[in-house]
């Protein structure tokens, strides 16, 4: 950094400071919209000019941005909203160890990274720990995470099968009534699970795994009385259970095997009066400490930047109406 208030970055190329300001110079606007300083571009030098503390923020981000950059990692206009959140607590830094790793790769080759701190912690907590929630808001990441760590335990032997439910809330968990067979009824509740499994496994290999039954799903209704050994169970959208169904989930937990339990507390579609099993869940299960409770927060949300703001938009209106 020189005197006068003034930070000086030098770039290798001039496509490196194509690949910085995204296109149409979309991310440079992203960043001069969350700054006063004054960002000034010449080829291959990024001069910054602002008050210490500005500089300070602006120095760890483009240091940040540069660094991914040149790890040939492609920036979204996302990541670069992110990394402002961080750097303005001076936490860019960590954005580095978060895109190092990845996870798995998708059928057609492309790695499966976590996006956010919150993402990153939910990862190694489900490593870690047999029975985990993850509670937060729609665009986190909770389910397609969760199905991505149980086809690579899968792929990877630790366990036999992966095991995908959801409560069918809305046919008021009986569907009897409704036309055609199992799967037909089914599947309706329970396509966002279909479409993380396609993402890591490609169609074919899916439907290979659900006719050997290495992939079952089924609606929570079909888990009562069996105990399952060297599983990777995911309950998805467990905001819908009761807490009866909840309790005889969990107690559904073999030997060998990990749950993961995902919901989000603000879209309970119970009928009114019935408690959510997945709020009473978090709060009796508390105590334990072998269970892993992750909480995402809107800073999570890796959807549309849209997304992030209608979420707090609601959540703002809900506090005010108290």
């Amino acid at each position: 950094m020189d005197n006068g208030n003034r930070l000086k970055i030098t770039l290798n190329s001039v496509a490196e400071g194509l690949a910085l300001f995204g296109p149409q110079d979309k991310f440079l606007r992203l960043i001069e919209k969350e700054t006063n300083a004054t960002i000034y571009t010449r080829e291959a030098e990024l001069a910054v000019q602002g008050s210490p503390e500005e500089l300070r923020w602006l120095e760890q981000l483009f240091d940040v941005l540069l660094t991914l950059i040149r790890n040939q990692y492609p920036l979204t206009e996302r990541d670069v909203l992110y990394a402002i959140e961080l750097a303005k607590e001076m936490k860019a830094d960590q954005l580095l160890d978060l895109f190092k790793g990845e996870i798995a790769s998708t059928y057609r080759g492309k790695p499966i990274r976590v996006k956010t701190i919150g993402q990153r912690h939910y990862v190694s907590t489900i490593r870690k720990k047999d029975i985990v929630f993850g509670i937060g808001p729609a665009g986190t990441g909770k389910t397609y995470l969760a199905v991505v760590l149980a086809v690579v335990a899968l792929k990877e032997g630790h366990v036999k099968r992966i095991v995908l439910t959801r409560p069918a809330v809305e046919a008021g968990e009986s569907l009897g009534f409704l036309p055609g067979d199992l799967q037909e009824k089914v599947d309706p509740y329970l396509r966002p699970l279909y479409d993380a499994l396609n993402d890591v496994l490609g169609p074919e290999q899916v439907a290979k795994s659900l006719e050997r039954g290495l992939i079952e799903i089924a609606p929570l209704a079909y888990m009562r009385g069996r105990t399952l050994d060297d599983s990777f169970i995911i309950l998805d959208e467990a905001q819908n259970t009761t807490p009866e169904q909840m309790k005889m989930f969990l107690t559904r937990l073999g030997f060998g095997s990990k749950m993961v339990v995902t919901g989000d507390k603000t879209q309970i579609d119970l009928p009114r009066g019935t408690r959510s099993g997945l709020v009473e869940a978090e709060r009796i299960l508390k105590p334990i400490e072998e269970i892993g409770i992750v909480r995402f927060d809107e800073q999570d949300v890796v959807r549309h930047s849209l997304v992030q703001k209608i979420i707090v938009a609601y959540q703002q209106e809900k506090e005010s109406n108290g």
